[in-house]
């Protein structure tokens, strides 16, 4: 299945049904007086989060979404049939934007939640309903009222517990690899990742989900690269695992690169919980290990994890320290008073 995260998508609820103008013709009664039913109403168009899904592709193959039209009301009191609904199966994660790019109609990220993208017009009056004890044989009737039609932008973001960063070939394939079941594309050049990949990550009994996306290069918060097109893929996750490739020889001008273009991109990128780790180390001699670490640590000011997802070293530690980080920035649930 083809990866795709933004979607642009035309909707049109449906229009209302007009209202009927008819009168009794019953052979017998000889006041018949009016009986003509109102229209129905047109069908909305909804936006509804479900499970399974992780792509927008779906839209790509089919843009544009109308409603059907309510039906006029008949004689005989009868009201028109309503339009149906049509609902926007998407994947957990999607928001909804509107025309402008901007502005921001919902954020849907839990299953089941659902929102009004387009509500349907309401159907007209039937003559029968303008009878009064003064006009006992009106002749007129509402027509219906016109369906919404908009455009809109339909972007996914990946709902992780947490996400790797880097430069492109820095090891966050091999590392995710290493400690998930995800099976991402793993070579020896840079940009091998051009899609994100989620994988579900155990530490000592408790799991979280953890995102992969492309690499970042200086610039990326401009439009360079691939890594800009996916960092709103890493917005939803408490906290980020910035890997440094231990062989390169500019290690402290790796780590700033990154840090410039989270911070570049957006305020919660740039102030989300980051856990730094100096990968690639088992092709490394002890010295050398020391001496870069030290240095990242000087550059960032904070603990450096040595790892080596190839060779497994170091990773239960870095993910005990994500999965501490995860467990803090979750909010704590508020506990009521005991009921029996």
């Amino acid at each position: 299945m083809k990866f795709l995260d933004l979607a642009k998508v035309y909707i049109r609820s449906g229009g209302g049904g007009a209202g009927c103008v008819s009168f009794r013709r019953e052979k017998f009664v000889e006041f018949g007086g009016p009986d003509g039913g109102d229209g129905g109403n047109g069908g909305s168009v909804w936006a509804e989060a479900v499970e399974g899904l992780n792509t927008l592709i779906d839209f790509r193959y089919q843009q544009h979404f109308f409603a059907k039209n309510g039906q006029p009301g008949m004689g005989s009191q009868r009201t028109g049939k309503s339009g149906e609904d049509i609902i926007l199966k998407v994947p957990v994660g999607t928001e909804v934007i509107d025309e402008d790019e901007e502005t921001v109609i919902a954020d849907l990220v839990t299953v089941g939640q659902r929102v009004l993208l387009a509500k349907g017009g309401n159907g007209g009056f039937g003559n029968l309903h303008f009878k009064t004890s003064t006009n006992r044989a009106p002749g007129r009737a509402n027509p219906g009222q016109e369906g919404v039609e908009r455009t809109i932008w339909l972007r996914l973001k990946l709902i992780a517990d947490a996400g790797l960063v880097g430069l492109p070939n820095a090891g966050k394939s091999t590392f995710l690899a290493a400690v998930s079941n995800a099976r991402p594309k793993i070579a020896g050049y840079p940009f091998t990742t051009l899609i994100p990949n989620l994988g579900v990550v155990g530490v000592d009994g408790r799991e979280f989900v953890m995102a992969d996306i492309p690499g970042l290069i200086e610039g990326a918060s401009e439009g360079r690269g691939l890594g800009m097109q996916f960092l709103a893929h890493v917005e939803r996750c408490k906290v980020l695992l910035h890997l440094v490739d231990g062989t390169s020889s500019t290690i402290t001008k790796d780590y700033r690169t990154i840090v410039h273009e989270l911070e570049a991109y957006s305020e919660v990128l740039g102030d989300k919980p980051r856990i730094l780790a100096l990968n690639k180390c088992d092709a490394l001699d002890a010295k050398t290990i020391t001496t870069r670490r030290k240095a990242l640590e000087k550059a960032s000011g904070g603990k450096v994890h040595v790892i080596s997802g190839a060779a497994g070293m170091g990773l239960q530690d870095v993910l005990r320290a994500i999965y501490a980080e995860i467990q803090g920035a979750e909010p704590e649930k508020e506990t009521g008073p005991w009921q029996p």
